[in-house]
């Protein structure tokens, strides 16, 4: 396969890993579909960081360049610093928990516990508002997570690929057959 070729092929897996981080970024700011709880600055610190926007979203879609394959290499670099970034917020997210309603007031209930919530499932009743945000956190970041993982791959696959293709040259139409 031609290097031009792979890059546009990466170009491709990386639009909807783009895109749905982005979505889930932004649907992090409104848990229970309202969009109260960020007027009222009630959301989880990581979703205000935008892992998903600014790193698996902007910073990841400079990997989409494929003119240059020595300046593909740059923007694939930042790619990967972007999905390093998505990942890092996403581990976060997960590690400290969301932002909820323990009684009478909004905390992080989960962040300093020494039970590990994701697997023990009989501590999210401790969150009361809103409702199933623990189950929200988990889904959303787990999923930022995993797109982050696949955009580092592709942005670092990217780097070699325009490695190749700035020592070796790029084909940009297929050999006719003699």
């Amino acid at each position: 396969m031609c290097t031009g070729q792979c890059s546009r092929i990466i170009a491709i897996a990386l639009y909807p890993l783009v895109l749905i981080s982005i979505t889930c970024n932004i649907v992090l700011f409104f848990p229970d579909g309202d969009p109260k709880y960020t007027r009222d600055d009630h959301i989880t610190e990581e979703v205000k960081y935008m892992g998903g926007v600014i790193g698996g979203g902007l910073l990841v879609s400079g990997c989409f360049s494929s003119f240059n394959m020595l300046l593909s290499i740059a923007f694939a670099a930042v790619g990967v610093i972007g999905g390093l970034y998505s990942l890092t917020v996403a581990v976060l997210g997960l590690q400290n928990g969301p932002l909820c309603k323990v009684g009478p007031i909004w905390s992080t209930p989960f962040k300093d516990s020494d039970q590990n919530y994701l697997t023990n499932d009989t501590l999210w009743a401790s969150c009361k508002v809103p409702n199933n945000i623990v189950q929200f956190n988990i889904g959303l970041f787990a999923t930022l997570l995993a797109l982050s993982c696949l955009e580092v791959i592709l942005c670092a696959f990217q780097m070699i690929n325009g490695l190749f293709g700035s020592l070796c040259g790029t084909c940009t139409q297929k050999e006719v057959a003699t």
